[in-house]
């Protein structure tokens, strides 16, 4: 790993800039431009997100933007409005508004004398998200997109729904997060007296999303809208889709590389949510000097091939066994020339077609050794031994394989299936069994059965009527060695992945099959290109004044046959060098659930955040919980904020919304 100072063109920095839109309000950005862009102009590079460009991603952007910049752009990392030091107000993820912004935005950027005319959009998550839903508007000077970790499919795909069930462990955590990090003031230093004003406006403005988010139960217009898979046919620009198999949002970068007619390339390597060039799992990558090389291509015509390589590059993950974390997962990278790739084809294993019916009313608390939904490489993110969870399932094992096996793609579960509720949902796990009987997990998914015949729709099931279901699993590249088994596990509950069905259900499989993309080696993987090492810009000054332990803790009562899941996911304080700036963050959820009621699931959560400099002190603290009935889902948010020691706004929303078929 190298850390880079001898940019080909000195960088120069401009701390804050505003951008003033049509409507008149003002977003913030920081700049890194070549100090000769005046007089020699370049293409302009745009990270648009509500993280707080003053602080909250202060020290990650200016590891990476100098470096890019110093290679001929100008990097622009945006505030999105109502958010950060921006003007106006932010009221959800993703809206008309916010495409709008951005668009108004790039035609900004493409005026600027320093710009020549040309723009691009590079982004991790929401920024990812960002440049996928402009790049589906093709503005004319949007000439190619970086997104990563991000996600074209907004209901199926992201924090809210996952196989029409709702997601646990994420939908109420994320909004509390929104809730609390678009909560805080912009900076007094940038904005001036008006930042009480300001702030006091947001304040009272706040809605918690989680509101909207549940009360959109199927996919409808609310979600197509913003999803970028809604308008593949109208991609113009050429697209680097980059995610990791760790990572929550791994699907959406087959699903471009197969359905975006233009230029586009995929990348996927072990990592969890986090940029490539500091993967975790390693091995991470010269990520940088394949945005250089992206950039140089699209947008400023340079002739290096990059869109001539492989559609689809991956990394095949070798068995490590089931372990919760690794710092670098053992593997190989290979390559595709198309998606869907010749080189992968479907192998079909059948089961219970002569035997009889076999059924298992769920463990409520079946799903604890899941691991998390979207890890970022850190402790306990990934399952561990799957064998506690296999005993709470249906499982077929499948003759051991004679000889190494390669999957890559998506895994599907095809089952004839009766439940005795007609509300009910199926989780399938595929594991890897080891000679020594340890279980590891391949792939997984989940579907609420009430959207067997799709997610825009509710058809309930009649309790004893057998129906056929197809379950397919998150995307994986995995190899199974010789001597090893395949298992398929079923179980009707995966807790706290997924929301319980409000009754316990009896499942019942008659029979099925398991669809596996299997995956035979391909002369274009000795030819592929190799990674240069990992670059980036100088560390900025940050010291780090408290840091506390983070991770995921498992607890049980058992007098009453409860478990309590707790992720500990931030907890640290740090001191920004360059503006002296402490930023501090508190950040835990808890998940609870009482065997054999699903009606005692609960999901906690704690989000603090707050900035001080010299005698200027904030902090947000925020609240939230959910719960449910046979009927209902119940959501509490609480949000509280202190200038200084005193208290200067605290409101508290309640939510009952209707189950809708889940």
């Amino acid at each position: 790993m190298r850390i880079r100072t001898d940019y080909p063109r000195p960088v120069r920095t401009i701390e804050h800039l505003w951008i003033e839109l049509p409507d008149g309000c003002r977003l913030a950005a920081r700049v890194w431009l070549p100090h000769d862009a005046e007089a020699a102009p370049v293409p302009a590079v745009l990270d648009a997100v509500p993280y707080r460009k003053g602080d909250g991603t202060e020290a990650r952007d200016a590891t990476r933007y100098p470096y890019i910049a110093g290679h001929g752009y100008a990097c622009v990392r945006l505030d999105l409005r109502g958010s950060g030091d921006s003007g106006g107000l932010i009221d959800d993820e993703y809206t008309e508004q916010e495409r709008d912004d951005v668009e108004a935005v790039i035609a900004w950027l493409a005026a600027q004398s320093w710009c020549g005319g040309v723009v691009g959009m590079i982004g991790v998550s929401w920024g990812g998200f960002s440049a996928l839903q402009a790049a589906a508007r093709n503005p004319p000077a949007l000439r190619g997109i970086v997104a990563v970790h991000s996600s074209d499919d907004r209901y199926a795909d992201d924090v809210h729904y996952i196989g029409g069930c709702v997601l646990a462990s994420d939908m109420v955590h994320w909004s509390a997060c929104m809730t609390a990090y678009t909560a805080q003031p912009p900076d007094p230093a940038l904005v001036g007296e008006g930042w009480r004003e300001a702030w006091q406006q947001r304040l009272e403005s706040m809605e918690p999303w989680v509101a909207t988010w549940l009360a959109h139960q199927r996919r409808d217009e609310y979600w197509r809208q913003g999803s970028a898979r809604e308008h593949y046919a109208d991609f113009a620009c050429p697209v680097f889709a980059v995610g990791g198999w760790v990572d929550g949002y791994r699907d959406s970068v087959l699903r471009l590389v197969e359905n975006v007619r233009g230029p586009v390339r995929g990348l996927i390597g072990p990592w969890g949510h986090t940029w490539p060039e500091r993967g975790a799992p390693g091995p991470a990558i010269g990520f940088l000097q394949e945005v250089v090389r992206f950039f140089d291509c699209a947008l400023k015509g340079v002739e290096n091939g990059f869109l001539d390589e492989p559609r689809l590059v991956s990394f095949m993950q070798e068995r490590i066994g089931p372990v919760t974390s690794c710092a670098e997962r053992p593997g190989r990278w290979v390559s595709e020339p198309a998606w869907p790739s010749p080189n992968v084809t479907t192998r079909v294993l059948s089961f219970g077609a002569e035997a009889a019916p076999r059924s298992l009313r769920g463990l409520q608390l079946t799903g604890l050794e899941g691991g998390v939904w979207c890890g970022d490489g850190g402790p306990a993110d990934l399952p561990g031994d799957q064998r506690t969870e296999d005993g709470a399932s249906l499982c077929w094992d499948f003759d051991p394989l004679e000889e190494r096996l390669e999957l890559l793609g998506h895994a599907a579960a095809v089952l004839e299936l009766e439940a005795d509720r007609p509300d009910a949902l199926v989780a399938v796990r595929l594991c890897d069994v080891a000679p020594d009987g340890s279980s590891s997990l391949i792939a997984r998914g989940v579907l609420n059965l009430a959207h067997r015949e799709g997610h825009d729709r509710v058809v309930a099931l009649a309790p004893g009527d057998v129906v056929a279901v197809r379950v397919p699993m998150q995307s994986t590249a995995y190899a199974v060695p010789a001597g090893h088994a395949l298992r398929l596990a079923v179980s009707p509950t995966y807790w706290p992945w997924v929301w319980p069905s409000p009754e316990p259900v009896t499942l019942t499989v008659s029979g099925g099959a398991v669809e596996l993309p299997v995956r035979r080696p391909s002369p274009g993987d000795d030819a592929l290109r190799a990674f240069d090492v990992p670059e980036w810009a100088p560390d900025p000054p940050e010291e780090v004044l408290a840091s506390g332990p983070t991770g995921r803790f498992v607890t049980r009562d058992l007098a009453v046959g409860a478990a309590e899941t707790r992720f500990d996911w931030v907890d640290s304080r740090s001191r920004l060098g360059a503006s002296a700036t402490e930023l501090g963050e508190r950040n835990v959820v808890r998940f609870r659930l009482v065997e054999g009621d699903p009606l005692s699931a609960a999901v906690a959560c704690e989000v603090d955040v707050d900035l001080a400099r010299g005698e200027w002190r904030t902090r947000v603290e925020v609240r939230s919980t959910m719960a449910c009935d046979r009927e209902h889902f119940h959501v509490t948010t609480e949000l509280t904020a202190y200038e200084g020691a005193e208290r200067s706004f605290a409101r508290r929303w309640t939510h009952e919304i209707a189950r809708d078929g889940g």
